[in-house]
Formats: structure tokens, C-alpha cells, sequence
């Protein structure tokens, strides 16, 4: 099993991503702090380079492989937000990178990713479809396979993140009372507790999810991998399996998880178009959606919501903002 980084792992690899990656706004929401009844800030990945926190991972991954790893060249499978990542970090390093996505992915993330110079591939039917592709074809290539969600490098550069909102709000004088986590895979969650388990043990740590890529919350209560069917959803990067390795991430990092309905979602996304000005995909709003519902009530405050990502076609965030919902 993949541990989680240490904290040492993830400041070397704020380090070494210096200069791919931009330190993101952390900015108070006057809105959700009046609907949780205490300071609430939100974590701006989705305006990272690429739209999401996982350039982060991709690019310590990458930036660590020998000279005979990047001559060979890198495969990934990804809802679109891994593979934007891999795409970027293989564009700056100079390294060939070959991306398998679902033919459900948005347009605008393979768009984006093909226009990195990637060699996209859209034929799978579902995720874990373009995964199984994804790892034939590194083993046929002799190409290194980086995972979206596991993978101690990964994790230590999604741990960042968290290195990141502890220095932001000891700025201010506060400390980490609970960080919301959109969880797929639990690669970011796996990342953030890395640092937060050791260094800030007291903080909570609470995942969301859709009803419909709820595999991590039955993992979970089941105590074992766990599969779900492949279902239109407005958090697409969430969709997925969730196997061993990705289930003990998530007992270690998770002090609780919910999951909230794709409606849910959408007035989220709505949401934080109409009080933050930000636009974000399904996937990226699940945290906001859970305190908007109740489905999390915080006792420990300041909050922190990881909004992760911004990668969502243009016509379905304007149907969505028109109040349009579920628009999947």
C-alpha cells in the first residue's frame, strides 16, 4: 500500500514544483460563512495553471523521472484534470506524453489537453475502461504509467496544497479547524493528511462526493474495494472504482465523508458563480454543495473548501448559472 507523504515529502515537492505550479488565492466567502455559522475560506485551485490542483501531483511525478523514464515517455489515464496536469508538466519537460480519457470526458479538457501536445485517446467508455487502455498500452510501450490517485510522488504534490492554506491562514493568525476535500480516487485527501496528521492532527478532514461516484463513501463503510456503475454525472472527475490502494488512503486521511445529489451540485456551481465570481466544475463543488445542504454542519472553524477545479464546458456552466439543473 501507498503511505501517505510526510511532510518532509511534500516540502520538497512545493519546492520542486516552484515555477510550474502558482501559489492559489485563499479568500473568506461571506456566503458560506453566514450558512455555516463561522469563517469559511475557499482554496482557488480551480484557478491553478491547467484549472485544477492536480498539476501539482503530475508535475512532481514527472520532474523526478530519470533520463530513460522521460526518453520513454509518460501514459495516463484521467477524467481530464490528471491528464491536463501530465500534459503540461510533459510539455514543460520536454517529455512525450500519450492521455487515455472516457469518450464522456468534456470537450474543454481534452481540447485543452491535446492543444499541450499530448496524443489523446477518447475511446473508452468509462473511466475504468480508459485505465485498463492506459496501462496496456505503457506496458506495450515500455512508458512510465502515472497514476491520477495513488503513488507517493503523486501524493506529495497534491500535499501542497494543504502546506499552502496552513501558511496562508497563520498570516492571519488562524489555524486549520476543518478542510472539506472532493474525494475520487482520494488522492488529494491522501496528500493534505500527509501534512495535516503530523502537523496539524487536531484539523478535521471531510470528503465529498456524488451520489452517483460515491464508490469511496461504500468503500469505506464496506471495508473493501469497491466498484460502482459508470452513470452521467456532473462530477465527472470524480467517477470511478475504488480500489485497496485508494481505500487505505482514504482510512487514513478521512475523518468523515458525504455525499450530496447532482442537483446539489449544480446550485453550488451556481453558487459560487453568483457570490464568488468563480467558475467551477461538478467535481470541484462537492465541498461547497455539502455545506450548502447541511449534509456537513462544522464545529471547527475556520473552514476551508478545496475548490479544485474550473474545467467545465462553457454551455453547461451557462445552463447551470440560468438555473438550468441537473444539466449532465
Amino acid at each position: 500500500m501507498t503511505s501517505l507523504p510526510s511532510p518532509a515529502e511534500i516540502r520538497a515537492a512545493a519546492a520542486r514544483i516552484d515555477g510550474f505550479v502558482v501559489q492559489t488565492a485563499l479568500t473568506r466567502s461571506e456566503y458560506l460563512s453566514s450558512v455555516a455559522g463561522g469563517d469559511v475560506y475557499l482554496k482557488r485551485e480551480c484557478e491553478q495553471h491547467t484549472g485544477s490542483f492536480k498539476l501539482r501531483g503530475a508535475t512532481n511525478v514527472l520532474a523526478q523521472l530519470t533520463a530513460e523514464e522521460r526518453a520513454a515517455g509518460v501514459v495516463a489515464s484521467s477524467a481530464g484534470n490528471h491528464g491536463l496536469g501530465i500534459a503540461s508538466a510533459a510539455h514543460a519537460l520536454g517529455i512525450a506524453a500519450t492521455i487515455y480519457v472516457p469518450a464522456s470526458a468534456p470537450r474543454i479538457k481534452r481540447d485543452k489537453i491535446a492543444a499541450l501536445g499530448a496524443s489523446v485517446h477518447a475511446s473508452a467508455r468509462t473511466y475504468d475502461e480508459a485505465e485498463s487502455y492506459a496501462r496496456v498500452a505503457a506496458l506495450d510501450s515500455g512508458a512510465r504509467f502515472v497514476s491520477p490517485c495513488t503513488g507517493r510522488e503523486l501524493l506529495a504534490g497534491q500535499g501542497t496544497v494543504a502546506l499552502e492554506i496552513v501558511e496562508q491562514l497563520a498570516e492571519q493568525g488562524a489555524t486549520l479547524g476543518t478542510l472539506m476535500v472532493c474525494v475520487g480516487g482520494g488522492g488529494l485527501a491522501g496528500g493534505v493528511a500527509g501534512l495535516l496528521r503530523a502537523e496539524s492532527p487536531s484539523t478535521r478532514i471531510i470528503g465529498a462526493q456524488s451520489e452517483l461516484t460515491n464508490a469511496m463513501s461504500l468503500a469505506l463503510a464496506a471495508g473493501e474495494a469497491t466498484d460502482i456503475p459508470d452513470l452521467p454525472t456532473l462530477a465527472d472527475g470524480l467517477a470511478g472504482l475504488v480500489d485497496d490502494e485508494m481505500l487505505a488512503q482514504g482510512q487514513a486521511a478521512l475523518d468523515d465523508i458525504v455525499t450530496v445529489s447532482e442537483d446539489d451540485i449544480a446550485r453550488a456551481i451556481q453558487a459560487l458563480w453568483t457570490h464568488e465570481g468563480l467558475t467551477v466544475e461538478g467535481g470541484g463543488a462537492v465541498g461547497t454543495a455539502a455545506l450548502m445542504t447541511g449534509r456537513v454542519r462544522p464545529t471547527a472553524f475556520p473552514v476551508v473548501v478545496i475548490v479544485s477545479g474550473s474545467n467545465i464546458d462553457e454551455a453547461r456552466h451557462q445552463a447551470i448559472v440560468a438555473g438550468n439543473f441537473p444539466a449532465r
